[in-house]
């Protein structure tokens, strides 16, 4: 439940001017004011799972974003079971400016530009299969870094400079004789790029372990902070503080921030030392904890 200093669990990932939200539950409208972060250019929610307090937000934030005048289509993605979970909401919700057109991600991820063209081709949203007590999901999106690209083999190829940044976004082009310059030709092997896994509810899980692998941030779930709940939080599907850290050291993840904490536990740093014994740069989280990640 939200407490007075403590909203409920929710992340917005922002890039190229448009973004992504993952869970809303209740007050998420007055958290991202408070964070100044506009949803207003969200193009997808993408839901871990339908308890309340995920998705509870969701009515009003809709009718938030006809009042403003959005008329852009708004994706919503989660588990099986999506599209009724979505109708008591869109019920709610009333008649809206804009279409909500649910979408269920293929288990080896998805181009986001494959349905919002706004978005790079090198972006990509994967749905990870969690441990919960319902159907559940995690997320990790990766942004792909392509290789330095070579001017040289593109001159050699006689490319016009003009089409070089389409070879650089992952097109082919064709020159004035006919012939075909594929990106391959004129870029390098790919550089590291960026990847964020956001949990979700889940007891501990390879799955995502697995996809959190080298995460540059990884966004953990740590309902229960002390080990003496390890059975509380195996019976509910959630993980203590260092289950966890566990999770984040396997994965050799760069930044680790707990979150989704228990209203009993109060004061989540105090547990900290349960986290940082097993991953020592564990971070709890706090409402409107920001970060900027670059190549």
């Amino acid at each position: 439940m939200p407490l007075p200093e403590r909203a409920l669990t929710s992340a917005h990932l922002a890039f190229g001017g448009r973004s992504i939200l993952f869970d809303c539950g209740e007050g998420t409208q007055c958290s991202a004011r408070k964070a100044h972060s506009s949803l207003m250019k969200t193009d997808l929610i993408a839901l871990t799972h339908y308890h309340g307090d995920h998705l509870f937000g969701l009515p009003g934030l809709l009718q938030t974003l006809g009042c403003l005048g959005r008329t852009d289509p708004l994706f919503l993605t989660g588990p099986e079971g999506l599209e009724d979970a979505l109708q008591p909401i869109l019920t709610l919700a009333g008649a809206l400016p804009f279409s909500v057109q649910p979408i269920l991600l293929p288990g080896e991820g998805l181009s986001l530009h494959s349905f919002l063209p706004q978005w790079s081709p090198d972006a990509s949203l994967t749905p990870v299969p969690t441990c919960h007590r319902v159907p559940s999901q995690g997320y990790c999106f990766t942004l792909r870094r392509p290789g330095k690209f070579n001017t040289d083999a593109a001159r050699h190829l006689k490319v016009p400079q003009n089409q070089w940044g389409m070879l650089q976004r992952g097109c082919s082009v064709t020159l004035a004789d006919g012939s075909t310059v594929t990106p391959h030709m004129v870029l390098g092997d790919d550089r590291p790029g960026l990847r964020v896994v956001f949990s979700g509810d889940t007891a501990p899980c390879k799955a995502l372990i697995d996809a959190a692998a080298d995460a540059d941030l990884f966004l953990c779930e740590a309902t229960y902070g002390e080990d003496v709940y390890a059975p509380q939080a195996a019976q509910y599907g959630h993980c203590t503080f260092a289950q966890s850290a566990q999770m984040a050291k396997d994965a050799h993840v760069k930044r680790l921030w707990m979150m989704h904490f228990s209203q009993i536990l109060q004061e989540p740093e105090s547990a900290l030392p349960y986290a940082s014994a097993i991953y020592p740069d564990a971070v709890c989280g706090k409402d409107g904890m920001k970060i900027d990640l670059c190549f």
